[in-house]
């Protein structure tokens, strides 16, 4: 009987971690595909990253090209998503192939790590928001997109 509690607790517990556990879902990569992304101080475990008001957090995407040989030019163009309506995030450097760990051209077959700060200013509301976070090409077909699950705190 006490084996049958403890094997519930652990099967209970492992249902409970994965509903809560943050997950990054694609919302539209067409010539690209990420295979990691990351945010200071994010805790993976929670539904969402904690992104606090009046600071900086560092987003960091690792990708591949999938589709193109090659890219001569990466833009970054973020939105804050709160009910389904798109709000920009205005970014200091939207220039992915200046200070963001790429240097351009980048090519097909080989992995990429594009790194930036995104301030959280201190007039955003206190709200659930998703971020969706676009890397662009010169033809304005969309490398990656990205949907980040974040609270503004």
């Amino acid at each position: 009987m006490t084996g049958r509690i403890v094997v519930i607790l652990i099967g209970l517990s492992v249902w409970i971690y994965g509903t809560n556990a943050l997950e990054f879902t694609d919302c539209g990569s067409k010539v690209g595909k990420f295979t990691k992304v990351q945010v200071s101080d994010c805790v993976t475990t929670s539904a969402a990253c904690i992104l606090k008001k009046n600071s900086n957090a560092t987003i960091s995407i690792d990708f591949e090209l999938s589709t193109i040989e090659q890219c001569t030019k990466v833009t970054a163009v973020v939105h804050g998503v709160v009910m389904g309506i798109e709000m920009p995030f205005n970014l200091p450097n939207s220039d992915g192939c200046s200070n963001s760990g790429i240097t351009c051209p980048i090519q097909k077959g080989s992995n990429y790590e594009y790194s930036t700060t995104l301030p959280v200013l201190k007039q955003y509301p206190k709200v659930k928001v998703d971020v969706k976070w676009e890397l662009i090409d010169e033809n304005k077909d969309v490398i990656v997109c990205v949907m980040i699950p974040a609270k503004i705190q």
